[in-house]
């Protein structure tokens, strides 16, 4: 069965967080607690879930992407005692009607990805107890800090977004390179030599920049933080506003967790033939009520890819706008969301331990998770690094002159 051979692979492949599984299973940290999840419906995702129902936990999974679930990996799942709601090219209501199943569940922890989920607990699902969660990206993070700078926040919030070795790796290689591959999957074109548009030099959009270059294209920065601007230009990018941008690109790449960063009046002076794709969480960062009001003409001329006839000039949409990555590529390495889901594992097995002592808001995840998937990774790798001596941990704590 071919989903199998999928979760066997990304297992095989994913070091770290086997090593987690067998400790798990050992020790059954999470015996009696239900977990709900909405994360990509994956090979890897799989693992992860698969890894804490051998920690004893109950497990319901739905997708956070209507675009993203792989059906084969689905079968193989419920095979192996996994409850998955999901599949690819779910409607808006099936997709929140997946949603819904995973609430009814009532899970005492939930794993979210663009806090979808956590948005039905705070509107539709007020009285649910709620021990604690997680958040696995930008945009939901984002959604999380507005609920707790608002004091609406109803159960503690792990934030695994922006552990160390998360976004130093998952936002900025892992993005890079599944964004290429969409791309590629999707149109079968040349990057070298063609001119390219990042928004955005967060995380992810560095990662997308560094591997645009790498491929030969010329990349344009576009920002709204002065100090991320700063660093892609002196990082060796162009920088400039969208409006100037967008009349240079072969491709414009959004990256940047906001709503309609590419709008009506940038496609008006869109360059023809230009390749509008997203990396980001949600599909609105590419206007496609714009694209749609300013087409003469609509057609698929290619599996994910849509040509809005502009009337002088066309403009092409990829993956309908959703994340490019995972409608038209595979998502992440195998080997990078191995220390994504270790973190998110981890996380939950801290959850289950010191819930009680939570407050409802939040939190980093703890350096020593952090410290301990970077362990275990380079145990995987086989690489050695120093430790501090002796000594030169008591010079640490002196305060006067060195000797």
């Amino acid at each position: 069965m071919e989903g199998d051979r999928k979760l066997n692979w990304a297992e095989e492949h994913m070091a770290v967080l086997k090593k987690i599984g067998e400790d798990f299973s050992a020790n059954k940290p999470l015996k009696g607690l239900k977990i709900g999840m909405a994360l990509h419906v994956e090979a890897k995702t799989g693992i992860l879930a698969l890894t804490l129902k051998y920690g004893g936990a109950e497990i319901r999974l739905a997708s956070c992407n209507p675009l993203s679930t792989d059906d084969d990996v689905v079968s193989a799942l419920e095979l192996r005692g996994i409850d998955v709601y999901a599949r690819k090219g779910e409607s808006r209501d099936e997709y929140y009607e997946n949603l819904h199943r995973v609430l009814e569940f009532e899970p005492d922890i939930i794993i979210d990805d663009g806090g979808d989920l956590t948005t039905l607990l705070h509107t539709q699902y007020t009285h649910m107890d709620i021990k604690g969660g997680s958040e696995e990206t930008t945009t939901g993070v984002m959604r999380l800090k507005i609920m707790e700078k608002k004091g609406i926040l109803r159960f503690p919030m792990f934030d695994v977004n922006d552990a160390k070795m998360k976004h130093l790796f998952d936002n900025r290689y892992g993005t890079g390179q599944s964004t290429i591959d969409g791309i590629m999957s999707a149109t079968n074109l040349c990057i070298a030599g063609k001119t390219v548009v990042v928004a955005g030099y967060g995380w992810c959009g560095r990662g997308i920049a560094m591997r645009m270059r790498g491929m030969g294209a010329d990349v344009i920065i576009t920002e709204i933080d002065p100090v991320k601007a700063i660093e892609a230009r002196m990082d060796g990018f162009r920088v400039m506003p969208m409006i100037k941008a967008i009349q240079h690109a072969d491709m414009v790449i959004s990256a940047t967790g906001m709503k309609d960063v590419v709008r009506e009046e940038h496609l008006k002076v869109a360059k023809n033939g230009c390749l509008l794709i997203n990396a980001g969480h949600f599909d609105n960062e590419i206007s496609k009520t714009a694209l749609q009001n300013l087409a003469v003409e609509i057609k698929e001329v290619r599996k994910f890819v849509t040509e809005y006839n502009l009337g002088n000039r066309k403009v092409y949409l990829l993956g309908d706008g959703r994340l490019i990555n995972l409608v038209a590529g595979q998502g992440h390495p195998v080997e990078i969301m191995d220390m994504s889901f270790s973190l998110q594992a981890l996380t939950a097995e801290y959850i289950s331990k010191n819930y009680e002592n939570l407050e409802n808001r939040v939190y980093n995840v703890p350096e020593c998770i952090d410290n301990l998937v970077a362990v275990l990774k380079l145990q995987t790798m086989g690489i050695e690094i120093d430790s501090l001596t002796e000594e030169q941990k008591k010079y640490l704590e002196e305060w006067k002159e060195g000797t």
